[in-house]
């Protein structure tokens, strides 16, 4: 299990393929190619958690099964949070634990994520139901650094959590979809 303080940021992607060339000039390796990832929040009745700005994630990504534990972040030019994460053997069996302790599913997003290093930091390439958004991860000095090397200027930095992003979307679209997955939002989104 893993407990580390988690700098970062993220930022609008209009071009995958540009970015992407973007990375591998500025010196980055792809360490994942890009995986289908489903993150399902849990939290426990009257939302205890989302009140004291803590997540609580069971995340597959490929065939890996992730749980995080998020504790309440700062939120200035980045965002920093205490994150706490461990793998799973087995999802389906972790989820019935969760509920079996008054943990209930909130929220479902999916994504298809690619990771990739320098060896300081990583950034990772997030193709969404509500466009292209990439994450810049790693401390502070060495994300403004990366940023800027990635032509993303501070005014395009956006610290807010998937679930505040979708919603955010879902008010702007109109949309009645309730998750942010492919299904969701292309049948609960006029045309």
């Amino acid at each position: 299990m893993a407990t580390r303080n988690e700098i970062e940021i993220k930022f609008r992607v209009d071009d995958v393929r540009a970015l992407n060339r973007r990375l591998r000039k500025s010196g980055f390796r792809l360490l994942t190619p890009r995986t289908h990832e489903i993150n399902t929040l849990y939290d426990l009745p009257g939302q205890l958690l989302r009140k004291r700005g803590e997540l609580l994630r069971l995340r597959r990504y490929g065939p890996e099964w992730l749980l995080t534990h998020k504790a309440k972040g700062k939120v200035g030019r980045h965002k920093t949070r205490v994150e706490t994460e461990t793998k799973v053997a087995d999802g389906t069996k972790m989820e019935a634990i969760l509920r079996a302790l008054g943990f209930a599913p909130t929220f479902r997003y999916e994504k298809f994520r690619a990771e990739w290093s320098d060896g300081k930091g990583h950034v990772v390439v997030d193709e969404t139901p509500i466009g292209n958004l990439g994450e810049i991860e790693g401390p502070s000095r060495w994300i403004d650094r990366t940023a800027r090397a990635l032509q993303v200027p501070p005014g395009d930095y956006i610290t807010a959590t998937y679930s505040d992003l979708f919603f955010q979307w879902k008010k702007q679209n109109g949309s009645s979809a309730d998750e942010m997955t492919f299904n969701a939002i292309r049948h609960k989104t006029p045309r």
